[in-house]
């Protein structure tokens, strides 16, 4: 088991920053990689930026590539979105999650954080 609290989301206008933080506890040694994905109201969750636990390569989407920057603190076992330039699209609710080296998914997921950019 994973548990993972996620921070930080909240209302900022378009053009600010906001940073948001998970951390992991439980079962924590065995971690593939962590990412954030975002759900819009009625659509599935998308992936947003991932990261490779052991070396820390990070993977974007395209809509958020130059925007946003993902990393991680293997030993506090947090991953963190710092997210720039915010556009009233990336209004999303944002989760957090975790892929352990034998799943070819992410199996643990957070709570979610809401993210909302005004115009």
């Amino acid at each position: 088991q994973v548990h993972l609290v996620e921070s930080g989301g909240g209302l900022v206008q378009a053009g600010g920053s906001l940073r948001l933080s998970c951390k992991a506890s439980g079962n924590v040694r065995s971690i593939g990689a962590m990412g954030w994905f975002r759900q819009y109201p009625g659509q599935d969750r998308e992936s947003v930026a991932r990261i490779i636990w052991s070396d820390g390569s990070a993977l974007y989407d395209d809509s958020v590539e130059g925007r946003f920057t993902i990393s991680r603190d293997k030993p506090k076992y947090t991953v963190d979105l710092q997210m720039n330039s915010l556009e009233p699209e990336d209004t999303a609710v944002y989760f957090c999650a975790v892929r352990h080296i034998w799943q070819s998914s992410y199996d643990y997921w957070g709570q979610g954080t809401q993210v909302t950019v005004s115009s």
